[in-house]
């Protein structure tokens, strides 16, 4: 059960909203507090591209595990629950709407069924939203608030109290916040392709010339001299003889060797580019009824 005593450790900024699964569904946000109970009854959890989507997540059944928040729901509940303004109190309609998607009870009204007010806890400031913030009060005086000399309007504030009061909601202040929305625009890296290297073998055909010898016999024939005269008359007058002469000749040898040619290597190069992001941010105009910019002294 998440109980008061919870709220800064969920605020601290390093909490997560975790499912009924144990899937991470976002950071954690803001805490709505019960004004009736004063117990924590919903949780944002932001969602999206830098967690500029926030969703909200009923605490009902909840619990923590460390810095996280372990709600009784699933991720995809979360995710398609209404799209409320996380910034101002829950109306009626937009609990209803809540309720309904999340197919809970209607708890958090008073006895006469009127419905308890609900305010933020915000995660820049750690409070919980139990200041006792106290009515606009107007100090009184002697003479006539209107001085017929003068013609204007005397109220003394007082130090504690504020002018005027909130018709949206509770009073809180004497000020309204006007508040905007930035674009923070990041990048992350992501897998965008695979290259690789693959070897394989081809056949090609390969014609060298080389040049090769042989032997052809040649016949010689030379008269009877003196020179020779002595080997002529060596051998037998008449007789039959074989005279044999062994032929050489040459022929092409081909050896085949794998020789290393070139190492080849994959290498990543960073590119830069310019990429616009078109995005609509909202912010907040103050508009003025009734009022004189004119100012007048007392």
């Amino acid at each position: 059960m998440i109980t008061q005593e919870h709220i800064d450790r969920i605020l601290d900024g390093n909490g997560n909203v975790i499912d009924q699964d144990g899937n991470k569904i976002g950071s954690a946000g803001q805490v709505y507090v019960d004004d009736n109970s004063g117990q924590p009854s919903w949780v944002t959890v932001k969602t999206g591209l830098f967690g500029t989507s926030e969703s909200f997540a009923p605490l009902q059944g909840a619990s923590m595990e460390g810095d996280d928040v372990r709600i009784a729901y699933t991720k995809d509940q979360v995710k398609d629950a209404p799209k409320i303004d996380p910034d101002q109190n829950l109306s009626e309609a937009e609990e209803e709407e809540l309720y309904r998607h999340y197919s809970l009870s209607r708890a958090g009204y008073d006895a006469d069924g009127g419905r308890g007010d609900y305010d933020t806890t915000t995660g820049t400031t750690g409070t919980t939203g139990f200041t006792d913030r106290g009515d606009a009060s107007y100090g009184t005086t002697d003479r006539d608030p209107y001085d017929a000399d003068r013609g204007d309007l005397t109220v003394d504030r007082g130090t504690a109290g504020t002018v005027g009061h909130d018709t949206s909601g509770p009073t809180t202040d004497d000020a309204m916040t006007r508040s905007e929305e930035q674009l923070r625009v990041g990048t992350e890296s992501r897998e965008a392709g695979r290259a690789r290297l693959r070897k394989y073998v081809v056949t090609e055909n390969v014609t060298q010339t080389v040049p090769v010898q042989r032997e052809e016999v040649r016949v010689e024939r030379e008269p009877i001299t003196d020179a020779n005269r002595d080997a002529a008359l060596s051998g037998p007058d008449i007789s039959e003889e074989e005279h044999e002469v062994t032929l050489r000749e040459e022929r092409p040898v081909v050896e085949k060797e794998a020789v290393p040619v070139e190492r080849v290597r994959l290498d990543k190069d960073v590119v830069t580019e310019h990429h616009t992001v078109n995005e609509e941010v909202r912010k907040e105009q103050i508009d003025t009824e009734g009022t004189d910019d004119t100012r007048r002294g007392l």
